[in-house]
């Protein structure tokens, strides 16, 4: 589904409203809401609208458990950190219990932090399939989503849950949950906005299949809802908007 409004505070005022739904259904039905953060400046303007009323009272999180889709492998307190982000937008101005929040270790080698963090989430969903409630996600100018970037090896990843991102153009390596297990959420949200992403965007949904060099393009949910919320700049291209 693509949701199109006039401009990013728009269409960050409804996927508040969804996450608020489903955050509420999820505890209903299971005691618990389980959701997996993203990046970027794409996300900042919902993150303020969770931490303000009415939002920060009607969203359960003295029951909702955070997780990150990707990180950065920069120490906690460095500007790109993903989860300081976070903390910084929102997470430090909400009553969570601080034992429901989980970051991934970025200070050590990518591998060992993907290998924590698959354990972390192991530990969670215990013998479950890891079956987030929600996953929220972004897509850069290149077609990645998470921190799988277009000729990466994670592209091809099929068995585990989380592994080692690596961005080329910037040498950077990162930490990112994998396609499979990102496929297996019951909502995954999609944030894309500005006109820089017009072009990709309609390759992405309407071009020829090629994750290789648009790893968006992976992101099919094996039985969930995919939702993006787009700006009218960003769907400007689009045929079946």
């Amino acid at each position: 589904m693509i949701k199109v409004y006039k401009d990013k505070i728009e269409a960050s005022e409804a996927m508040a409203e969804d996450l608020k739904t489903i955050a509420l259904n999820s505890v209903k039905e299971n005691g618990r809401f389980t959701i997996a953060l993203t990046g970027g400046s794409s996300p900042i303007p919902l993150y303020n609208l969770l931490k303000e009323k009415p939002l920060v009272d009607e969203i359960p999180w003295d029951k909702t458990y955070i997780f990150w889709g990707d990180e950065r492998c920069v120490p906690f307190d460095h500007e790109d950190n993903n989860a300081k982000m976070a903390w910084d937008t929102f997470l430090d101005f909400i009553p969570i219990p601080l034992d429901h929040v989980y970051r991934m270790n970025s200070e050590v080698h990518p591998r060992q932090g993907a290998e924590e963090y698959e354990k972390e989430l192991k530990n969670h969903f215990k013998d479950s399939d890891p079956v987030f409630d929600l996953i929220l996600l972004g897509m850069g100018a290149d077609g990645h989503t998470a921190s799988i970037f277009p000729g990466s090896g994670v592209i091809h990843e099929k068995e585990k849950w989380v592994d080692r991102g690596y961005n080329m153009e910037l040498n950077s390596d990162r930490i990112t949950l994998t396609a499979p297990l990102i496929n297996q959420a019951k909502n995954i949200f999609f944030g894309v906005y500005g006109e820089g992403k017009a072009e990709t965007l309609k390759n992405v949904i309407e071009g020829e299949y090629n994750p290789l060099e648009l790893p968006s393009q992976l992101i099919k949910p094996d039985h969930g809802n995919l939702v993006w919320y787009t700006d009218e700049a960003a769907a400007a291209l689009l045929e079946s908007k």
